[in-house]
Formats: structure tokens, sequence, C-alpha cells
């Protein structure tokens, strides 16, 4: 969960430019508190997350929980 979503994001998609442009230091912990807060995600990601980053950075959170990915889809769109 303390893995920054910046450094594995540019690892695991290295051909995506956006990737240079997400927030340096958010977590994948800081991902889950703002879905648990109601928080804007795309706040957490910075740059210019868009909804494709979201979908991937929600699988990967997913994993990590051992939580389906609806799990967490369903906790955003509340």
């Amino acid at each position: 969960m303390e893995t920054k979503i910046k450094e594995w994001y540019v690892k695991e998609y290295p051909d995506d430019e956006v990737g240079e442009t997400l927030n340096e230091e958010a977590t994948f912990q800081d991902l889950f508190d703002a879905l648990d807060n109601y928080e804007d995600v795309y706040d957490v990601l910075g740059g210019e997350s868009d909804s494709i980053v979201r979908e991937r950075c929600f699988n990967k959170l997913a994993k990590i929980m051992e939580v389906d990915y609806n799990y967490i889809y369903e906790q955003w769109i509340r």
C-alpha cells in the first residue's frame, strides 16, 4: 500500500507519457484513503491523469487489497 503510484505506473506503462505527470508522493494507501473519504481520486493521482490511468490504478489497488475490481469501482461511484 505504501508503493508510490507514479513509480509503479512509469515502470508498468513506460510508453504512457502521462505517467511522468503523476503526483510524485501519492501512494496506493493515499488512493484508498481518498476513496474511503469520498475525495476526488484525480486530485490524488495528479498530473494529466484520466480514466485510463484511474482504471489501471484501481486494478492495481484491487490486486494489492486482494479484492475484486468492482469493490474498488463501487467505492468510487458512491
